[in-house]
Order: structure tokens, then sequence, then C-alpha cells
């Protein structure tokens, strides 16, 4: 199984018998490594003659041509794109689908830019098609969904976290995670959400039930939430640590309230 590979450490030392697979869409990529190595160019051309639809490729490669900067996230949003644009035109609704549980981390990541950048799905529409990525087995997928709705959750910040806060307590710490990262004020490779930075305590919502949360994963994304708002509120995380300390002060609250003040504390 992928999450048994461990993945090389460098590039150059993938061996050119799992790359080519990589690049054909029959392998997940084992670490962020291979993640990087991946030629989506190649991939999409393989996914396209997979699936018979040969017919988008020349459209998608001229979207990532006027790519004013060819980064993998860059590029990994304008075939996303470039793909839901052209099922829309062509009523091929099929294929997003079909995307969206392909073996291949990459392909999936694509489907999740369809979902993200669907213009014709409002922020709840968005959010609930959003989910089954949110519990991917993967890690960039995981990454990737948030990153895609993201300005959406900033424009309809009330609504989603409404319904970001019932993500909170869900089974799937992969889920309970999503909520946070995705609200996070300052975020990793996005934009800010300003109203978050002004008024973090709009955030409560979706932290509370987190508080001492048992995995790790959901700890440190809580943890870097309020590091983040302690960049603008320091006092607000402040206050807010020292309550969750003595209302709950076991040992999963403590590495989260550690990890919220390190920046304020340094």
């Amino acid at each position: 199984m992928t999450e048994k590979r461990k993945g090389a450490r460098s590039i150059k030392d993938i061996p050119a018998d799992i790359l080519k697979q990589l690049n054909q869409g029959r392998l997940e990529t084992a670490n962020l490594t291979e993640w990087l190595a991946v030629d989506q160019k190649i991939l999409l051309e393989s996914l396209l003659l997979q699936k018979n639809r040969t017919k988008y490729l020349k459209t998608v490669l001229e979207n990532i041509d006027q790519l004013k900067k060819q980064t993998v996230n860059s590029i990994n949003e304008a075939i996303g794109v470039g793909l839901l644009n052209l099922a829309v035109e062509n009523h091929d609704q099929a294929f997003l689908s079909e995307i969206s549980t392909h073996q291949s981390d990459l392909v999936r990541c694509w489907a999740a830019y369809a979902v993200g950048r669907n213009k014709n799905l409002n922020i709840g529409e968005k959010l609930n098609k959003i989910r089954a990525f949110a519990s991917d087995t993967h890690f960039g997928v995981r990454e990737i969904c948030w990153m895609t709705v993201r300005p959406d959750i900033s424009e309809n910040l009330a609504e989603a976290i409404s319904m970001l806060s019932e993500w909170g307590t869900h089974e799937n710490e992969n889920i309970r995670r999503f909520a946070s990262e995705s609200t996070r004020p300052r975020g990793v490779w996005c934009e800010h959400i300003a109203e978050l930075k002004q008024n973090p305590g709009l955030g409560l919502e979706i932290l509370e039930p987190l508080q001492s949360d048992s995995s790790r994963y959901v700890q440190d994304s809580v943890g870097n939430w309020l590091n983040d708002a302690g960049k603008s509120k320091p006092e607000f995380v402040i206050e807010i640590c020292d309550e969750w300390l003595k209302e709950n002060p076991a040992k999963e609250t403590q590495y989260i309230v550690k990890k919220a003040l390190r920046t304020i504390r340094k």
C-alpha cells in the first residue's frame, strides 16, 4: 500500500519506475518530495487518455502556459479550474465525479479545485462537497482542499463558521482539523482573513470543542490558529488559554496552549 512507502528524500533519488507510475496516475505520492516531482502536464495527458477526454488537453495546457508564475500550486489550480470549465461546457459532470475518487492524489487535488472554484455553488454547497476531500487519507489532498474554499469562507464568514462548528465534533480527525485549519486568521500560502485577525472571538464556535482534542493533528492546527490570532490580539489569546487551562488542564490542552503562546512568549 502507498502509506507503507516512505518515498525518496530528494527528487533525484526517486526510482524511475516509481516516477513513471506517479506521472501515469497509477500511484499516490508517498511524501512531499514525490508530490513536487510529479510532472502535472504528463499526468494530465495520461488521465485524459485513460478517460477518453483528450479533447480537453489543449485548452488546459494553454491555461498553464498563460500563468505568470508556474508553481506546483498554481499549475494544480489551473488544471482543476480548466477541467471544471470544460466539464461544465460539455455537460460532463460524470468526469468530475470520476476524478474525485481517482487513485492519484494530485488528480483528486484537481477535483477539489473543481469544487472550490465552481461559481455555481454557494458556500454551503461547496463545504458539503469538499468534506469528502477533507477526510481524504492523503496529506496533499487535505491541504489543497481547504485552500480551494478559503476565499468563500472569508467572504461568507458567519455562515461558514456556523457550518464548520459542526465539523469540529465529527468523529474523523481530518474533518475536525479542516474546520480549524481552513479558518486560521493568517494561514499558510493563502490570503489572511482580516475579520478574524481583528475579531478572533468569532472563531471560538469552532475552537471551543477542540480545546483538548485527542488528535495531535488537530491540536497543532488549533495551536497555530491561536498563534495567528495572537499576532493581532495577544490579550485575547492569553485570556482564552487561561480559561481553557482552568476548565481542563489535560496534557492535550497544555500542548495546544504552549503552541498558541509561542510567539507571544518570545
